[in-house]
């Protein structure tokens, strides 16, 4: 993929955002010297980024979280260094932002400074799976609320329709119809369909483009 100098992952709970944002990181390292993950998610404790921590330091990707990330403590708390993700220039960033609009109020704090840089993409992590965006107009209704929470527009679709471990590749080609109706609706381009990289050579010569994810640990 290509890259702006900060990639935002937004999304309704459980629509994986966070395992996104480890893949995109390892392939952003590939691509560029200074990478941070930021873990902006204060609304869910448990699927972190911060559980690849080890993965990230062995690869020189820098991880921006706050101290209470994995642990037993559910406290809502920003990162110590937050604003170094829109003052040094010179690092390349994956945000996790929390599920629905209470987790885009703590990226609403960097508004500001990204659409005065404008080196962005906002993506929305869309999943068919989920109870509560199983068609593309309740989808388009939580992209709302997060887009008014955030203050930030978002520039595409990630269609990351799965149900873990149960996903096949018809639930993935059934996916598709339902992402391109998002995308008609909100105007804004599908950049690509992730599947699990045991389903990718299934799939690669059906959908385009189409982005192979290793699971984190925790999620498998």
């Amino acid at each position: 993929m290509k890259y702006k100098r900060l990639t935002i992952l937004c999304g309704h709970y459980g629509s994986g955002k966070t395992n996104i944002a480890v893949n995109m990181a390892y392939d952003l390292r590939s691509q560029r010297e200074n990478v941070a993950v930021a873990d902006l998610d204060i609304v869910n404790p448990y699927f972190r980024t911060k559980d690849s921590q080890q993965d990230f330091e062995e690869r020189g990707i820098r991880l921006i979280c706050s101290q209470f990330a994995s642990s037993n403590v559910d406290l809502p708390s920003m990162p110590a260094d937050l604003y170094s993700i829109t003052d040094d220039k010179s690092l390349s960033v994956i945000l996790d932002i929390g599920g629905d609009d209470r987790g885009a109020y703590a990226l609403g704090r960097l508004r500001d400074a990204i659409l005065a840089e404008g080196d962005y993409d906002m993506y929305m992590v869309v999943n068919k799976y989920r109870p509560l965006t199983p068609d593309a107009q309740s989808t388009l209704e939580v992209m709302g609320e997060i887009e008014a929470a955030c203050g930030i527009p978002f520039t595409g679709i990630i269609n990351n329709s799965n149900i873990a471990r149960e996903t096949t590749a018809a639930d993935v080609l059934d996916s598709v119809a339902y992402a391109e109706e998002v995308g008609k609706l909100s105007g804004l381009p599908v950049v690509c369909t992730t599947v699990m990289e045991e389903l990718y050579d299934q799939l690669s010569d059906k959908i385009s483009p189409l982005l192979s994810l290793t699971l984190q640990a925790k999620l498998i």
